[in-house]
């Protein structure tokens, strides 16, 4: 029998409100509320948002689709503290009772540290940031204190170590980066489980990447049924019993009704797809992929300088000859208006803030070698 870590907590998957569908440029708020009814109507309840996500505008596109909109009892909410927002411990609290005013209620269910790792912890522990979250929820305006981790599994039994009071922690984890050096996923699973610390996963399908597959890749799940690439990539996150709740950043009512017709009755991977799961990493590993996830985190809060979009041309590097076959031509009407690989001055800033740890620099170097 699965594991309960929170009562509040209904089935294991989560509406995360960073790639909300749009519409002409904007959010597509129309289509948000039925896809937030739906996800409601089909025994789901767990949101997650950030102040960050859609420069701003996620938190207050909750408060219009949901909490206006549906009972307090309908819906657990999750919202973070994210480092460029603050510089001092006298700019928490203020901070956070402005995120209550923007989603619409009085509490978070789960209020998380954001994005944790060695280039922001020093300035969380500065600004005492855990010690205000626990005045905050001696108040009631927290239920429960978490983290959102971006880095080492040393790193991370280091602030579970310093922070018992940890409840819960944020991880990314996919098959594709469960033995990755960078990513770790295994291996801060792993230390989550030491410290008996519920898991919240992030990225299981890497950004859409393990849905993006290459024709090989997609033909060994084609001849598994015809359950969608989505549904192998989150069921197989969802089957460690360790983890509390998977996040899916669904773009569309088309993507949503996918995942909640595997996820509603969930039931683990067989082990003839977990083979499949084996081939498919292997498969994929070798394609020699950039392995962006479309964060987009290294173009936010003015990180390049140059107007780079990063992911874009990372995207066009993955498709040069993998599955959408990118060509010159696209490569310079996405570079219309913005900046080219060759514009970049080497500040650094994006490296800074990449959850991936990804050689930015070198590897745009690569894209205008291709390019350019």
């Amino acid at each position: 029998m699965a594991k309960v870590f929170f009562p509040e907590m209904k089935k294991k998957l989560a509406f995360g409100a960073m790639r909300l569908p749009m519409t002409g440029g904007q959010i597509d708020k129309k289509q948000v509320c039925e896809m937030v009814d739906a996800f409601i109507e089909n025994g789901f309840n767990y949101f997650d948002t950030a102040h960050g996500y859609h420069d701003g505008l996620s938190e207050t596109t909750l408060k219009e689709c949901l909490t206006s909109r549906h009972d307090r009892s309908e819906y657990t909410l999750t919202d973070k503290l994210t480092e460029p927002y603050f510089n001092s411990r006298e700019e928490i609290r203020p901070f956070l009772e402005k995120q209550l005013e923007w989603c619409g209620v009085e509490y978070f269910d789960f209020y998380l540290m954001h994005a944790l790792g060695r280039g922001n912890y020093d300035k969380f522990q500065r600004c005492e940031a855990f010690d205000v979250a626990q005045e905050l929820k001696k108040e009631g305006k927290i239920r429960h204190l978490g983290i959102s981790f971006h880095d080492t599994a040393d790193f991370l039994d280091r602030i579970l170590t310093d922070h018992p009071e940890i409840e819960i922690v944020q991880i990314q984890f996919n098959y594709l980066d469960y033995e990755d050096d960078k990513v770790q996923s295994r291996k801060c699973y792993e230390v989550c489980k030491k410290h008996d610390k519920p898991i919240l996963v992030m990225e299981p399908v890497k950004g859409g990447s393990l849905v993006s597959l290459s024709d090989e890749a997609k033909k060994v799940y084609d001849e598994l049924g015809d359950m969608s690439y989505a549904s192998y990539a989150i069921r197989f996150v969802a089957g460690f019993d360790q983890i509390a709740m998977v996040l899916s950043g669904m773009s569309s009512i088309e993507q949503m009704k996918d995942n909640i017709s595997y996820m509603k009755d969930f039931v683990p991977l067989s082990e003839k797809e977990m083979e499949a799961v084996e081939k498919v990493t292997r498969i994929t590993k070798g394609l020699d992929l950039i392995p962006c996830t479309n964060c987009r985190y290294c173009i936010e809060e003015n990180h390049c300088p140059m107007d780079i979009r990063i992911p874009d041309l990372f995207a066009c590097m993955n498709g040069r000859g993998s599955f959408t076959g990118t060509t010159k031509e696209q490569y310079e009407e996405i570079t219309s208006g913005s900046g080219k690989a060759s514009d970049c001055v080497r500040c650094g800033m994006c490296e800074n803030v990449c959850p991936q740890h990804l050689e930015i620099r070198s590897l745009l170097e690569k894209v205008a070698a291709q390019f350019e």
